[in-house]
């Protein structure tokens, strides 16, 4: 009999039985599923398995925590059920055939704009600094003429050494948006596997400093001075599509799809020459006669419908309204499609009214788990998620506050959008302006044109306080409780993972071990990791490090317990008693082991600073995926992390990381 099979079976009728499953497969942590019908599942049921965690469902796949001892679960699950288990792009592509069209659409759309948001919110921060520096006015630095009227000199009028800075800063910023349809088709290549030094080449040719610039072209083609491109039957203006998202996104898909095409059909022998040469030209034609135009006119008019929904006269319930949803957007993924709105309305009309709503949202909700974790902070399981949750909504990051409390017990989440609602309609009505996409949260001030700096704060205190007040009323008089009345009334608790074997007696622990750094490269706290499981400490407690060299060692003497197939991640059980996992990078399963080379064997016995795994995080990379490493205790029944020290920061490999201490 398996040491799971008990549980296995009942994890197997909990789900809908064999005929329910389409694909099952497994990576570091958990079980993955792709469900004929998800609604077959029985959350409540599976929560109660002991071995289980917690769920998670995440792109089209519905998800079981087990912890490091999932290979053994899964062996014990695929004999009991007769089910095969599949590769993991078999399982990815089983999950989007559940996916409708429109959800394939945005699912898309996130991979796309996803690895762009780190430039995007650099460009936002900086550009809201410039308008510190010059668009303020001071009245102490008295008045100039401008187009004939008078006005406040700024910072940059006055001051030499910060004009010099302004204009620094302005060669950042002005790549960044300016040059943003590189990114975008460089993006879309990457996303559709196809040659990425195409796809920038694409992008500046749509940036060209020969065509006329974007943000000049309604002046100087009223002055008469567009130039064109005369091919004889068409004509294409001689016009570049700086700052603009939509054009640089329809013609890096259609070289895509001209690479695809040609590569089906040209012999590979002269495929180095021919495939480039007769996708980009196309492309670059069809962009300039076609898609250029057509996106322009789309974007635009997107630009000024959302522009008249903030600023029109029904702006209230505009700002009402999606205050509201926008909560309801991240859970699903449908927020990814604001990025593009966002930035189309900073290149039409100077900066967005939707990137404030969007951070008053990360802090309504961040505010309900505040002020659940108020109200539990006595049950230190309750307390161990809702407070790390708050500080990442706080920061801008919902993810763990949505799953880990609000959606689960549905009150907060109806609080933290009436929160979200009432700041939305305080945002519209007094005309809150975001620079760009920037941070979330709290840190979004920065983001915002100093002018609106006071508004914002003000919408800011509605976001906070209405979910404070909201939370506890709707405890107190039980309305929408009934969930959480439910989950607590069954006394569930999660329970820990199974003591490995190789562990000694909870006698023999020893009461603290130094935990020495297995990578090189920066240290974090474990809240920022970018997997919400691992961010909510529900696999264990640790932090995370972003390597800067692909070579994983021992942080500890003792014996790895657990080596996935897939060589992306394993579990150490100290000499002390601490058992430790290791996973390198974030959904680095979907690699198949592509990029990973394992020096040790489940089961060795290692000494401290032996090399157990060397990764190529240029691998990593290029298919899309983070390097962050967490390394947690997972026995945190026995074990919990101290003195992390100052996060972030740098850190060698075999420098002190933590203490594990004992409860």
């Amino acid at each position: 009999m398996g040491k799971f099979e008990k549980e296995a079976k009942t994890l197997l009728d909990a789900i809908g039985g064999k005929e329910n499953v389409s694909a099952v497969s497994h990576c570091a942590t958990r079980m993955r599923f792709v469900l004929g019908d998800d609604k077959k599942a029985d959350v409540a049921a599976i929560e109660e398995i002991p071995v289980v965690k917690g769920t998670f469902t995440n792109a089209g796949q519905f998800q079981v925590i087990i912890g490091n001892d999932v290979p053994i679960f899964y062996n014990d699950f695929t004999a009991v059920s007769g089910i095969e288990g599949v590769s993991k792009e078999a399982a990815k592509s089983a999950a989007k055939s559940k996916q409708n069209p429109i959800q394939r659409i945005l699912a898309t759309l996130a991979e796309i704009f996803t690895p762009l948001i780190p430039a995007l919110i650099v460009g936002g921060l900086l550009l809201g600094f410039r308008n510190v520096l010059e668009g303020i006015g001071f009245e102490q630095f008295g008045t100039k003429m401008v187009d004939g009227k008078e006005a406040l000199k700024t910072i940059v009028d006055v001051y030499p050494f910060w004009s010099n800075v302004n204009d620094f800063l302005g060669v950042i910023t002005d790549a960044i948006f300016g040059f943003l349809p590189v990114g975008i088709t460089w993006s879309v290549s990457r996303k559709m596997g196809t040659s990425q030094i195409l796809g920038i080449a694409l992008g500046i040719c749509l940036v060209h400093p020969s065509l006329t610039n974007a943000y000049v072209y309604v002046a100087e083609k009223a002055a008469g001075n567009i130039n064109h491109f005369d091919f004889g039957i068409i004509s294409p203006e001689k016009v570049g599509y700086q700052g603009q998202v939509i054009p640089a996104l329809l013609a890096g898909l259609a070289l895509a799809y001209f690479e695809k095409f040609w590569r089906k059909y040209i012999p590979e022998v002269i495929s180095m020459i021919f495939v480039p040469l007769l996708s980009i030209v196309p492309a670059v034609l069809l962009a300039y006669a076609v898609l250029g135009p057509f996106g322009w006119w789309l974007g635009s008019g997107i630009a000024v419908v959302v522009k008249a929904g903030l600023t029109g006269p029904l702006k209230w319930l505009f700002g009402v309204v999606f205050g509201a949803i926008y909560a309801p957007f991240v859970i699903t993924g449908l927020h990814h499609m604001t990025n593009a709105i966002d930035l189309q309305l900073k290149a039409e009309f100077g900066g967005t009214g939707l990137w404030p709503m969007i951070a008053l949202s990360n802090i309504a909700q961040g505010s309900a788990v505040l002020a659940y974790y108020i109200m539990n902070r006595r049950n230190v399981k309750d307390a161990e998620i809702s407070l790390p949750a708050t500080i990442s909504a706080y920061l801008g990051i919902t993810e763990p506050a949505l799953f880990g409390v609000n959606v689960k017990y549905v009150y907060p989440l109806v609080a933290g959008m009436i929160g979200s609602s009432v700041a939305g309609l305080l945002s519209v009505m007094m005309n809150v302006t975001a620079n760009s996409i920037g941070i979330g949260g709290l840190p979004a001030i920065l983001s915002i044109q100093a002018q609106s700096w006071v508004p914002f704060l003000i919408a800011m205190a509605a976001a906070i306080v209405t979910p404070l007040i909201l939370v506890p009323t709707f405890r107190k008089v039980g309305f929408l409780t009934k969930t959480e009345d439910e989950l607590k009334g069954i006394g569930k608790v999660a329970a820990p993972a199974e003591a490995s074997p190789a562990a000694p007696a909870e006698s023999e622990l020893a009461d603290s071990i130094e935990i020495l750094s297995p990578l090189a490269g920066q240290v974090k706290e474990l809240k920022e990791a970018t997997d919400p499981v691992f961010a909510q400490g529900v696999m264990g407690q640790g932090v995370v490090i972003v390597p800067s060299e692909g070579e994983l060692v021992s942080p500890v003497e003792g014996v790895v317990s657990v080596l996935f197939p897939t060589k992306h991640a394993v579990g150490i059980v100290s000499d002390q008693g601490v058992e430790l996992l290791m996973h390198i990078g974030m959904d680095t399963v979907q690699l198949d082991g592509k990029g990973f080379e394992a020096h040790v064997a489940q089961g060795d016995k290692v000494t401290l600073g032996q090399k157990l795994i060397s990764f190529d995080m240029d691998v990593i990379k290029e298919a899309g995926y983070v390097t962050e490493t967490p390394v947690i205790i997972t026995n945190q029944d026995l074990y919990q992390p101290d003195a992390l020290g100052q996060l972030p920061r740098d850190i060698k490999r075999g420098e002190a990381l933590y203490t594990a201490v004992k409860n």
